[in-house]
């Protein structure tokens, strides 16, 4: 499958701080991938880089097999959806169909309509959702080959942002060929509704990347007796481990469910599995050995 956004040993400092490390991902054509991790983790620098407002420190990144920087083929929705607040809706448009080349009118007009959006309006009167949709629409009627959108529903409300990513599926859909998406979100029930694919960062590294399904394949959770590590069999590579007096718990990645009367087997969900990607990784110790019964004292004569 034809790479879109492919970066190599990619490195993004600001002055002593590391904003993105060794970063090595590919995102295939025609894609939806979702990127997550908290807040520092590199989601606005990456995506930033995608589209060339930022060059690397070293390590490369290419968007349609060269350097960023072609902004016809890519939309870009910063993470605080901006607009010109002295700006009418229709003046918005107007400028949108001056400054690209293959401007959809008919998509931007459909959108303002389907919306309810007041082309006469100012966008600084426009409620927060509302100038979401208008950012979309500037984004997607410039009809991108990749969108790159940073967190663009982080101030939306539960009903604005459901409908936000209806209109931007919508679009994905009917777009001739279909437009790749990397939407960098904190609300992952919304990334599980529409992407088929997920990057997770975290101090500044990429922790993991793949199809949403093939993730939640491949990683379970497993309760036990009281047991270490070292004794699961070969091929689960153990991400956590949490010990009780009698029973162990361990967080998994194996190619599938194993059968085996002595344990309960488990998948992840996609925010329990997240969360343990997100954690400092570390080699689980094989849990701590039982507290040795204490001595009876000899009763005193």
């Amino acid at each position: 499958m034809t790479a879109i956004v492919e970066a190599r040993a990619l490195h993004k400092r600001y002055g002593r701080r590391p904003a993105l490390t060794d970063c090595t991902l590919s995102v295939p054509a025609r894609s939806v991938v979702g990127l997550v991790g908290p807040n520092g983790a590199g989601k606005s620098t990456l995506l930033q880089l995608a589209c060339g407002l930022l060059t690397p420190t070293s390590g490369s990144i290419e968007v349609f097999g060269a350097p960023p920087g072609r902004l016809a083929r890519v939309g870009f929705v910063a993470q605080d959806t901006p607009v010109y607040a002295g700006l009418s809706v229709a003046d918005h448009l107007r400028m949108g169909a001056k400054l690209n080349p293959r401007w959809d009118a008919a998509l931007a007009a459909r959108r303002v309509r389907q919306f309810g959006l007041d082309p006469a309006q100012k966008a600084g009167r426009l409620s927060g959702g509302g100038r979401a949709q208008l950012a979309l629409t500037l984004a997607v009627a410039k009809r991108p080959e990749l969108l790159l959108l940073d967190e663009p529903v982080a101030a939306l409300d539960p009903l604005a942002r459901r409908v936000f990513l209806q209109g931007l599926m919508e679009f994905v859909a009917e777009s001739e060929p279909q437009t790749t998406v990397v939407l960098s979100s904190h609300l992952l029930s919304d990334l599980e509704r529409v992407c088929d694919r997920l990057v997770v960062l975290a101090d500044s590294r990429v922790r993991a990347e793949g199809g949403t399904d093939d993730l939640l394949a491949t990683h379970f959770r497993l309760t036990t007796t009281r047991r270490g590590a070292d004794t699961l069999p070969a091929g689960m590579h153990v991400l956590r481990a949490e010990h009780t007096g009698r029973q162990s718990t361990f967080t998994v990645r194996a190619e599938g469910p194993v059968d085996d009367p002595s344990w309960v087997m488990e998948p992840l969900g996609l925010e329990d599995l997240v969360l343990h990607l997100l954690s400092h990784p570390s080699e689980p110790d094989p849990g701590p050995e039982p507290a040795a019964p204490r001595p009876v004292p000899e009763p005193q004569r």
